[in-house]
């Protein structure tokens, strides 16, 4: 029965005009979250919802004004670089009263991309939580509700792989654990997803070093509205700790410098500090260019702002 009713989508069983900005710009240190992204890390500036349909109404996580009764989780999305589709992450706040795992995926089901808008959901509409997400004996189970009629299917397999690995790093994200993530359909275990992707095992949490963007500009989000002194904070991994930044005013560069990880060549917390004119800006995280352009472009990551 659980074959046929969903056939088609699962195998069970199977700116403004102004003059450019002045001051500091610092490199600095963060604590770094070796378990894997948790709300601890979350933005302190907010930014309202894209109009994506998202039925949640999250807003970008902002800890100093948050809801009664909310959290911060991180909720990862796809965006296209030069090197693929990369994993990139985002923090909302979501209403949570316990454990942070089903109100994370609730969140990533229920909406088709970031609040940033170039990151985009694989899901398909129409897939939902069915029961709470449980972790125990070293394995988080995920148990998810198709839509009716087996609804649509991601577009190629490829995008059907974005689907899973932006649900195990989300769940695993917001439990704070990189236990792997057993997913059930309809409470049935389940081979496959639409036919394209192998889930019979416990799915671990794919290489970072392949899957992630290796530049994440976490703080200030999409939108956010900064004061004229503010702190960019992020995750990367880079070539000898190193990674450069611009403030653009239109397609105008008006700063530029560049920044250190904790740690080179893996993914290690960033921060810097920016005073700008106010004005609306697009802050500019990037991977440096080593080839001197003959490469591949690097991969960033970009925040539209507005100071003051």
């Amino acid at each position: 029965m659980l074959v046929a009713l969903f056939a088609g989508a699962v195998a069970v069983g199977c700116g403004p005009p102004g003059s450019p900005g002045s001051g500091p710009a610092t490199g600095s240190t963060a604590p770094s979250d070796s378990a894997g992204p948790s709300s601890s890390a979350a933005p302190s500036s907010s930014a309202t919802a894209a109009p994506d349909g998202g039925s949640s109404g999250a807003e970008l996580a902002d800890p100093e004004h948050a809801a009664p009764g909310t959290r911060a989780v991180p909720v990862y999305f796809y965006g296209h670089t030069p090197a693929g589709d990369r994993l990139y992450r985002e923090f909302h706040q979501v209403r949570a009263d316990g454990e942070l795992g089903s109100p994370a995926v609730r969140e990533l089901l229920a909406r088709a991309g970031g609040v940033d808008p170039a990151y985009r959901s694989a899901w398909p509409r129409g897939w939902t939580l069915r029961a709470p997400v449980r972790h125990a004996a070293g394995v988080i189970t995920v148990d998810l509700a198709g839509p009716s009629g087996g609804g649509q299917a991601p577009g190629s397999p490829a995008v059907a792989e974005l689907a899973v690995r932006q649900l195990v790093y989300t769940v695993q994200g917001a439990l704070g654990s990189v236990d792997p993530v057993r997913i059930l359909v309809g409470g049935q275990p389940a081979r496959q997803l639409w036919g394209r992707v192998d889930v019979a095992s416990p799915r671990g949490r794919d290489d970072p070093y392949q899957v992630r963007s290796p530049i994440q500009i976490d703080n200030p989000g999409y939108g956010a509205r900064v004061g004229r002194t503010f702190r960019v904070t992020g995750e990367a991994a880079v070539f000898e700790a190193t990674l450069d930044w611009q403030v653009l005013r239109g397609s105008t560069v008006v700063r530029h410098g560049f920044a250190t990880t904790a740690e080179g060549q893996k993914f290690s917390p960033y921060s810097f500090e920016l005073t700008l004119d106010p004005g609306s800006y697009t802050l500019r995280v990037s991977q440096e260019d080593l080839s001197g352009g003959e490469g591949r472009p690097p991969i960033t990551d970009s925040k539209l702002i507005t100071v003051g």
